[in-house]
């Protein structure tokens, strides 16, 4: 059974940072792809930054080019966002998801998902 667990989310001001971690079992990890989403109070859950299996190929959505970096370690079955320069509006509750095959930023392209931790930015 694919299970996922997100955590690492807070209360943070903005400016401040944050890493997320999501912890995997269940699977081979190694071979999935990795995908952090987050959904905001009233609106569509939107990809953040996803990875490949191989941690060779990353991408990111423009409103967070710059300040946020997705890395993996395959060896702990784990998966990372590092979040630095927090703005108010990257408020939201963040998810990790898996799919098999490449790196999308397609939320809809992901097959299993955790729980999601609570990022909250504010002064």
């Amino acid at each position: 059974e694919v299970q996922l667990q997100a955590s690492g989310g807070g209360l943070v001001q903005p400016g401040g940072s944050l890493k997320l971690s999501c912890a995997a079992s269940g699977f081979a990890f190694d071979e999935y792809a990795i995908g952090w989403f987050r959904q905001a109070p009233g609106k569509e859950r939107e990809a953040v930054s996803c990875i490949n299996h191989r941690a060779d190929t990353t991408y990111y959505a423009d409103s967070v080019k710059g300040r946020f970096t997705i890395s993996r370690d395959n060896a702990k079955n784990t998966a990372y966002l590092q979040m630095y320069a927090l703005k108010p509006e990257d408020t939201a509750v963040y998810y990790c998801a898996v799919r098999w095959g490449l790196a999308i930023m397609d939320p809809e392209s992901y097959d299993d998902w955790g729980k999601g931790t609570l990022v909250t930015v504010s002064s």
